[in-house]
């Protein structure tokens, strides 16, 4: 019953810190110092990665009308007036080949690099510094965006060049641990003049194939062989992550409206000075 509540509270921890930009990574490894679940090593890096498909589901679930590409009573952009182009939402298929450019740096360094990165970066003083580092960022891009305009309001103008350059961002979060995917994206994003809403939704839309595809590459690795009860602390994972996300993700857009992602970089500082402190002092050791 304790593995089964530990699968719980890492859920819950999975649901908030994948969708803020506050690195889910960072909070994993904290939290992982106090709480432990009673699995190898091999099956927790798996259940790290596997339970953030509940959160990627929760992303699905809320935006489903702006991601779905097929239908007939929403379609403004059908690719012909007549059968089955109808059907074909062409500015929704557009949106899904820049996501596909904004995923090939990240896959390429992740199927060759994977192990290597996981071997040589994977300690609390690259999770520290990223964490800090990009924390920094945001405060400098809200501060020098703040009285100016953003260019770019929807997704719809994010061209293929943003897309490309929002990839780019998104693989430094694929190597340096603590930098955050979601992080990375929408600090490169803001500073390419993309607002908010629209850097927010298409870095949500973004997990959806990188994380499926991190989860099929873990998968894929995992040698060996997974028990009953570990498959239920996947689903408890999942489940809790999925319904926290929705919450967490509805929050943030209505959050983002109205505030910057500043608080959010000062609370990267903080967590990754706490990281820092408790590498140094021995508490925490990977």
């Amino acid at each position: 019953m304790w593995d089964y509540f530990v699968a719980f509270v890492f859920g819950v921890v999975e649901g908030i810190t994948e969708w803020l930009p506050v690195s889910s990574t960072g909070h994993m490894i904290i939290l992982n110092e106090f709480l432990k679940l009673n699995v190898s090593a091999e099956f927790y890096d798996l259940y790290l990665v596997v339970i953030q498909l509940g959160a990627i589901l929760a992303v699905m679930v809320v935006f489903w009308w702006d991601i779905w590409p097929f239908g007939i009573k929403r379609n403004n952009h059908p690719l012909s007036d007549s059968g089955i182009g109808r059907w074909i939402m062409k500015d929704k298929f557009i949106m899904w080949f820049k996501i596909a450019v904004a995923c090939i740096p990240a896959a390429i360094v992740g199927v060759l690099f994977d192990d290597w990165l996981d071997e040589h970066l994977y300690n609390y003083v690259v999770v520290a510094i990223a964490l800090i580092v990009f924390g920094i960022a945001f405060i400098v891009v809200e501060h020098v965006m703040k009285n100016k305009e953003f260019k770019i309001k929807t997704i719809g103008q994010i061209n293929w060049g943003h897309a490309f350059m929002i990839g780019m961002f998104q693989l430094l979060a694929a190597i340096f641990p603590g930098a955050s995917r979601s992080g990375s994206t929408i600090v490169g994003s803001l500073g390419m003049g993309i607002k908010r809403e629209a850097a927010a939704k298409f870095t949500f839309f973004l997990a959806i194939p990188v994380m499926f595809g991190a989860s099929l590459l873990k998968i894929v690795k995992f040698k060996g062989e997974v028990q009953g009860n570990e498959l239920a602390l996947l689903g408890i994972g999942m489940v809790t992550a999925f319904v926290v996300s929705l919450f967490v993700i509805k929050a943030l857009m209505s959050f983002i409206k109205k505030h910057g992602f500043t608080c959010f970089g000062w609370y990267r500082i903080a967590l990754g000075i706490v990281v820092l402190v408790l590498g140094l002092t021995g508490v925490i050791g990977f």
